[in-house]
């Protein structure tokens, strides 16, 4: 369907935020940070920490802001990447709940949460409690950076990469991720204010 490669098009464009290599910019060179050259300083920001958040050089804040930063990313790209699937009618076969909800009968984006069983919500919930609590952290204290969740487990052969390999990948996920939670936002907000969340597909003539 055309409208479903108008959507496509939006998420697969993520890509074009290739990673780059970290700068010095003249704004990051009056923040005077020691921040001013990690991972995710680039152009045409630079260093940016309007809020000041950073502001007092501490690393152990720093690398908590950015553990949320690249969860907040994984989140989001899995946010739009369902949205995508379930836009484009895909759905578990089955029923949600054995009084018959079908998976089918789940509407798409914040108009199927009321679709969705109370006693459901609360697996989901106790689901993503249970992954944050147990699963999705450095469990034995060995990460090489924040959001590293190895765990001495899977590997996908990290090890065997030079360091800039490493930094590029980490560079790719880290804007991919923002560039998501991005995405994920501004489908909700759409479908709020018009109820048609990939506001390109109307301008064009379609309708999700």
């Amino acid at each position: 369907m055309k409208s479903d490669l108008i959507s496509s098009i939006l998420i697969v464009s993520t890509a074009a935020f290739s990673p780059a290599k970290t700068i010095t910019s003249k704004v990051s060179s009056n923040l005077n940070s020691q921040f001013a050259n990690e991972l995710g300083a680039q152009p045409p920001a630079g260093f940016w920490d309007p809020l000041n958040l950073v502001r007092f050089d501490d690393q152990e804040r720093f690398d908590r802001l950015r553990y949320v930063e690249v969860k907040h990313g994984r989140i989001s790209m899995l946010a739009v990447l369902g949205h995508i699937i379930t836009t484009a009618g895909y759905r578990l076969p089955g029923d949600i709940d054995k009084s018959g909800t079908a998976f089918t009968s789940i509407k798409t984006g914040l108009k199927g949460i009321d679709d969705i069983p109370q006693s459901g919500l609360i697996q989901i919930i106790a689901f993503i409690g249970f992954l944050e609590v147990f699963v999705m952290k450095d469990v034995t204290g060995k990460a090489e950076f924040p959001g590293d969740f190895r765990n001495g487990f899977i590997d996908f052969g990290w090890d065997s990469f030079t360091e800039e390999e490493k930094f590029s990948k980490r560079a790719i996920e880290l804007n991919n991720g923002r560039a998501a939670m991005m995405g994920i936002l501004g489908l909700m907000v759409h479908e709020q204010i018009s109820g048609q969340p990939y506001i390109i597909n109307s301008l064009f003539g379609y309708r999700t």
